[in-house]
């Protein structure tokens, strides 16, 4: 996928006023509307200019894109890292009016993503200002695993987007202290009353809703509420059985692997996953024997021994007999 540059389609600089943006988009779409040119690429800078400006007219949509915009040329491949909306501050999500069918693949990469949830805002939203109650707004967040499993207290900067008096689009920072609750897991939102944007006509401030992003973990993995670990065990301890330490976001535990054991088995430790007041999760554990590379003869001695001592065909149910 390509990276587009929006300022280089309008034929504008990065600097430009959100006025100058609306002049450049108004020339441009008049020069390639297809009732007006009929250059066989007519249609199609249109549509280019009319997706660059659907980006840089929005105060939110243009400064998320210069967040990292300013590290990649026009034309070079491009994929948005899973975060790059991190700590940023939305009154919605996605676009809002425009149909992103007909944008290109940049453009839904970043911005065709419209939840449930943002519709509901986007409705919410109108009858708020009705009533003189600010915008709800509302940001992702990444925490860790452990933050999930004990929950925390963190102080976080967030972005909101604003115009200043001569047009331009910056950021501001917006610093609050939140608590992050246990329990709370992927997806989930966090209501943080009257963190929204300000009201009017002395109105009530809006709601900020956070939504949890979970980090990677080093040998961790989830499913909503349930925790994956891949536990590597020898064969020994696979054949004989044994009990092997295993990691949990709890502190270590004893599981006794039976005798016999083959990679892929699973086991299950019951409550061991993320927890919330209603509900608990478990901690599946998936048993892979890792097989010792032989580093000299005694070592390799004592292998050609199992196989005289232990003759055994594991293919023998592919119809194969050696």
């Amino acid at each position: 996928m390509e990276f587009k540059d929006y300022y280089t389609t309008l034929g504008i600089e990065k600097t430009a006023t959100q006025d100058e943006v609306k002049r450049a988009y108004r020339k441009l779409a008049r020069k390639f509307h297809p009732d007006v040119n009929k250059d066989p690429d007519a249609e199609k800078r249109f549509k280019e200019v009319g997706e660059a400006y659907e980006v840089l007219q929005d105060t939110e949509k243009r400064a998320a894109y210069d967040k990292f915009g300013s590290n990649w040329q026009a034309g070079q491949d491009f994929n948005p890292p899973p975060d790059w909306d991190n700590n940023f501050e939305f009154q919605g999500g996605g676009y809002t009016e425009a149909d992103a069918s007909q944008f290109s693949d940049f453009f839904e990469s970043l911005f065709g993503r419209q939840s449930e949830f943002n519709q509901q805002e986007q409705f919410g939203g109108r009858q708020s200002a009705y009533y003189g109650k600010g915008q709800d707004l509302h940001a992702k967040i990444s925490i860790s695993l452990e933050d999930s499993y004990k929950g925390s207290k963190q102080s976080l900067v967030l972005q909101r987007p604003t115009v200043d008096a001569k047009g331009h689009v910056k950021t501001t920072p917006h610093t609050l202290n939140v608590t992050i609750p246990k329990g709370v897991i992927e997806g989930q939102r966090i209501r943080l009353e009257g963190q929204g944007a300000v009201g009017s006509a002395n109105g009530a401030n809006g709601d900020l809703y956070l939504e949890i992003n979970l980090n990677s973990h080093p040998f961790f993995t989830v499913d909503k509420r349930d925790i994956l670990l891949t536990l590597p065990i020898t064969p020994w301890e696979a054949a004989l059985g044994a009990s092997v330490p295993v990691p949990t976001l709890g502190g270590t535990v004893e599981l006794k692997i039976p005798p016999g054991s083959q990679t892929g088995k699973k086991m299950r430790l019951k409550g061991r996953g993320i927890a919330s007041t209603k509900m608990s999760g478990d901690q599946y554990v998936t048993l892979a024997v890792i097989v010792p590379t032989p580093e000299n003869d005694t070592q390799r001695e004592l292998y050609k021994s199992m196989a005289e001592a232990m003759p055994f065909n594991p293919r023998s149910s592919l119809g194969m007999s050696s």
